[in-house]
């Protein structure tokens, strides 16, 4: 039956770089993952696979989608489990949120203990960042536009890649699959 995963594909359909999700789920299926869907058109793919090895199936599917797409596209790969953890994590107290808006950051990586308090020193009265473990949580105050703190800097930062996505979105992943988990 296999493992459920979810890769979350970095800098999809931004910078005029577009990929439709039957594409992105044909290359999937290409690589001999099983039950592949796409979830909203921001990188977001789930997927089935026998392999208990996340950072080698982050790795073929970088291979079938540089191959494909002519491209490299850092693919971050976290079990439908993890996923739901991360959904549920309170990285901020709720007097602290407002009406602000939180990211997760899945890193490639977890980073160094020096990179990380480098990361927490960017911290502003508008954006403030908590690491735990291979995700980092952005509490942005007021719109990016506004942020003295960018993904690139984050990224640059803890020394890994990154790709953000709305903890909506990642609650509405870990909704829908997280309860598939066997």
């Amino acid at each position: 039956m296999g493992t459920q995963y979810i890769a979350f594909l970095r800098a999809i359909n931004v910078g005029g770089r577009v990929v439709k999700m039957t594409e992105l789920k044909r290359v999937f299926e290409a690589a001999r993952l099983s039950d592949v869907a796409t979830f909203i058109a921001s990188g977001n793919v789930i997927f089935t696979s026998t392999s208990k090895d996340a950072d080698k199936l982050g790795a073929k599917i970088e291979s079938a989608l540089q191959a494909a797409l002519g491209y490299s596209v850092v693919t971050m790969v976290r079990t439908t489990g993890e996923v739901a953890a991360v959904a549920e994590y309170q990285a901020f107290l709720p007097k602290d949120i407002g009406a602000a808006s939180i990211y997760v950051g899945f890193l490639k990586a977890a980073p160094a203990a020096e990179a990380v308090r480098k990361a927490l020193a960017m911290r502003t009265d508008i954006d403030d960042l908590h690491v735990r473990g291979r995700e980092v949580y952005w509490l942005a105050r007021k719109n990016f536009a506004e942020s003295s703190i960018t993904g690139a800097a984050v990224e640059k930062t803890l020394a890994t890649p990154v790709t953000f996505r709305n903890i909506n979105t990642v609650r509405r992943l870990a909704a829908k699959y997280a309860a598939r988990t066997g």
